[in-house]
């Protein structure tokens, strides 16, 4: 997983993050609540450690504007108040779950790895424009007509369009296919003019657009 732990105590945090290094997740932090908000908005997680208590923004007001944004990812808020109305404040917030300090770094990353199956067990729809992927079913239209994909250039398809209108670094993209052991030929490119043969080629307007020397963007352009 790709994980953003938003925690100003910098003991806790790089040995949560040491944690899971160690279990092969990649960990970004941040020591307060706007710029954990910033690269949750702006970045690609697979989950979010979230403390309660931080500076600039606080995590349930964290929570709330980046439910209000619409982002989905799984929230784990972290917090030393363990009485129930502290525990209903951060699900009203919008925090998938919650683990009250001291805890071990093992249930941590079971917590977060049950968010993210929950996650992608959630049958959803993905749409840029006249482009939609069915989460559940995997079947991809473009107005109207079925596209098929392969497995490849589904995985491709579903992180731009998670990410859409942003771009998506060529590492992230990277990593979404191959995890930690990317090929060494430029094989995304390929992937990426396969997927883009399949969803532009054949309409007028392109959605599938290259940003040199960054990665891609799945987006209308007006």
């Amino acid at each position: 997983m790709r994980i953003l732990v938003v925690e100003d105590h910098r003991d806790l945090a790089e040995t949560i993050g040491d944690y899971l290094e160690s279990r092969g997740h990649r960990i970004d932090y941040a020591m307060d609540g706007l710029v954990g908000l910033h690269l949750a908005v702006t970045e690609t997680y697979d989950a979010l450690v979230l403390d309660v208590m931080l500076p600039g923004l606080d995590g349930l007001a964290l929570c709330e504007k980046l439910r209000a944004a619409e982002r989905d990812v799984p929230v784990l808020m972290l917090t030393a108040r363990d009485t129930l109305p502290d525990k209903l404040a951060g699900f009203q917030a919008g925090s998938d779950d919650y683990l009250v300090k001291p805890f071990a770094l093992p249930e941590l990353e079971a917590r977060l790895l049950a968010l993210m199956r929950r996650g992608r067990g959630e049958a959803r729809t993905l749409r840029v424009d006249d482009l939609e992927l069915d989460t559940g079913t995997l079947q991809v239209r473009r107005a109207g007509q079925p596209v098929n994909l392969n497995r490849t250039s589904l995985r491709l398809l579903e992180a731009l369009l998670k990410s859409s209108p942003r771009v998506v670094p060529r590492a992230d993209l990277e990593h979404a296919l191959w995890g930690d052991d990317p090929p060494h030929s430029d094989a995304l490119r390929s992937h990426v003019y396969s997927l883009r043969k399949l969803i532009d080629r054949p309409f007028d307007q392109p959605l599938l657009h290259t940003v040199p020397g960054i990665g891609y963007r799945l987006a209308k352009d007006d």
